[in-house]
Formats: C-alpha cells, sequence, structure tokens
C-alpha cells in the first residue's frame, strides 16, 4: 500500500493534504476500499435514465453506474464518448437509494474531479469512453472519492492499485453480449496469482522482485498481493455478461460480484433478468437457484450477441499499455 504523505491529523478517516494548486483533501485507503468491499456478492448496473436505476434497485443491485450511452450504443454512435450528464447523475442520486457511480475518460482528471464535485459514490475511470490520455490513468490518491479501474491481467490490476484505485473489475468486452473475454481475463489474473503466491511461499525474494520488475510496480505492491494470494482490493466482473449462468460462472472463478451492462436494458425482459442476475450472484453456490434464476429470462428477448474476434473497436485494450 502506499503510504500517504502530509498532515496525517486524521480524526474522522480524511487525510487532509496540498496537492497543487488544487488543495485536495483525500480520503484514506481504508475508507475507499472498505466501500468497495461492502458491494461485493452484488450486482452494479448500468443505467442511463431514472427509470433503469429504479429497475435496478428493485432488482436488488447493490449500485448503479451512471452512464450518457450504454456500451452497445457507444460502439454503434462512434465518435467520442464523454461522461454521462450531471444533471441526469443529479436525477438518478435523487431518485434511488443505492450508491451511484459515473465514469470517466481515462487520463481525464477534471472529468473525474466534477463527478467528486457532484459526490457520486464511486467513479470509474473506464475504457468505455474514450480515453483522454492513452499513457497516464488518474493519480487517484488526489481524490476522495474511490475508484474502480479495469484490467486484463495482474500486471494491469496492480499498477491501478498502486495509483490508487479501490475497486478493479476484471474487463471484458463492454457491449457485446458475450462473456467470452470476462472469463478470459479472471481467469489470466487467477494464473498469475498463482504464481506469485508459490514464489512467495518459497520464500524467493529475489524472484519476486523479479516479477514487479517484469508487472512494473513496486516490490512492496507484488508482496502485499502475494501474501493474500488475491487482489488486496475487491474484484468484480465486467463485460459481457448477459445471463444469470454468465453471473454465476464468474462468481465461481472467484469474482466479488459483477459490473452488468448492454444485456439487461436491451433486452425486452429487462425487469426480469435484472433480478434474475442478482439472484443467481447472490445464490451462486446453489446450481438449483441459478436454474430458477435462468427459467426467469427468456433468451428469445435477450439481445444478440457480438462475437468479439471480429469487431473492429476492442474497449478493453484502451489504456492497457499504462
Amino acid at each position: 500500500m502506499i503510504p500517504l504523505s502530509g498532515d496525517l491529523g486524521d480524526t474522522k478517516g480524511v487525510v487532509k493534504e496540498k496537492v497543487g494548486s488544487f488543495g485536495t483533501i483525500r480520503g484514506t485507503s481504508t475508507l475507499k476500499r472498505g466501500f468497495a468491499h461492502m458491494l461485493k456478492n452484488g450486482v452494479v448496473m448500468d443505467v442511463t435514465t431514472v427509470e433503469q436505476a429504479q429497475i435496478a434497485e428493485d432488482a436488488g443491485a447493490v449500485a448503479v453506474m451512471v452512464l450518457d450511452k450504454l456500451p452497445s450504443d457507444v460502439r454503434k454512435a462512434g465518435g467520442v464518448a464523454r461522461t454521462a450528464s450531471i444533471r441526469i447523475i443529479q436525477e438518478i442520486m435523487d431518485s434511488v437509494t443505492i450508491p451511484v457511480m459515473a465514469k470517466c475518460r481515462i487520463g481525464h482528471v477534471y472529468e473525474a474531479m466534477v463527478l467528486q464535485e457532484t459526490n457520486v459514490d464511486m467513479i470509474d475511470e473506464s475504457e468505455v469512453l474514450t480515453p483522454a490520455d492513452e499513457n497516464r490513468h488518474i493519480w487517484k490518491w488526489n481524490f476522495t472519492s474511490p475508484f474502480v479501474n479495469g484490467a486484463r491481467n495482474l500486471g494491469e490490476a496492480l499498477r491501478r492499485i498502486e495509483e490508487g484505485a479501490a475497486m478493479i473489475r476484471t474487463k471484458g468486452e463492454p457491449g457485446t453480449g458475450n462473456v467470452a473475454e470476462a472469463v478470459i481475463h479472471i481467469k489470466n489474473v487467477n494464473t498469475e496469482l498463482r504464481r506469485i503466491k508459490s514464489i512467495y511461499d518459497a520464500g524467493d525474494e529475489q524472484d519476486l522482485i523479479s516479477v514487479a520488475r517484469e508487472l512494473k510496480v513496486s516490490y512492496s505492491v507484488v508482496e502485499e498481493t502475494a501474501s493474500l494470494g488475491r487482489l488486496p482490493v475487491v474484484n468484480f466482473a465486467a463485460g459481457g455478461i448477459s445471463t444469470p449462468a454468465d453471473a454465476a460462472y464468474l462468481m465461481t472463478l472467484g469474482c466479488d460480484g459483477v459490473f452488468v451492462g448492454s444485456g439487461i436494458f436491451k433486452a425486452d425482459d429487462a425487469k426480469e433478468r435484472a433480478q434474475a442476475i442478482v439472484l443467481a450472484t447472490t445464490f451462486w453456490e446453489d446450481p438449483d437457484k441459478v436454474k430458477e434464476a435462468q427459467k426467469m429470462i427468456d433468451e428469445r428477448q435477450s439481445m444478440l450477441g457480438l462475437d468479439t474476434k471480429n469487431l473492429e473497436l476492442r474497449m478493453q485494450e484502451r489504456g492497457s499499455t499504462a
């Protein structure tokens, strides 16, 4: 964990520090990660309207993620995708009692600052939107709001955590209704976690230093992760999850919860599908419950899936070199 410098006179869980010209006040890692921890075993749903947010809340979602367009619409519209309307975000915050998240562009510090001033519960520095900076992500320690970031492998995840992310979502391919990429990425992370755990258990500090260099992160964050045998923050799956079985499968792979996007509100049975995915995520260890959840949906009414191998735009690759 990166130590917080500056004035540590922290009586209410907030560390105050002057950062550049902004006079930033930033929250502690404990508070940020603790908020994400409260969402474990839950479903976060992408929404664009108050009506969708209310459907998500009624279905049992633990939070909603506000976007200007759902990922599948972003693909169709092309052009530049930016953060959601502040007016819509505020209307949704006024209409639901569950946490409200919103996305900013990768590297767009001021979009994140505006979202923080709007008092959203978490900011997603997201590859679904058009990146503002392909080479640098936001330095998230400068914010009081917790951040979630996407990752396709352990190196990406640890670099985002080192920048201050309080939550990771293993990327799938958004807006496709195809869970394949999400499965690949959580399996990649799990394989890499097992590798560094075995090195740590063997007491081979030199090899662990080599791993830190390979992953382009500090030794301390690699050591912490290896000792835990998992990411030191909550890890949800995202991208292409559109059925209860999709959600339950990703939970069996070690995810702490799921983000669900276009597959819900592009289907004609949106309400039933939302309820079914929440049910399957909650009772993922009970195949009979997941079967009942799967019976609640009608695949004839689902959004059409896209074969990720034929996509011209692969959102998951945005910001992955940083």
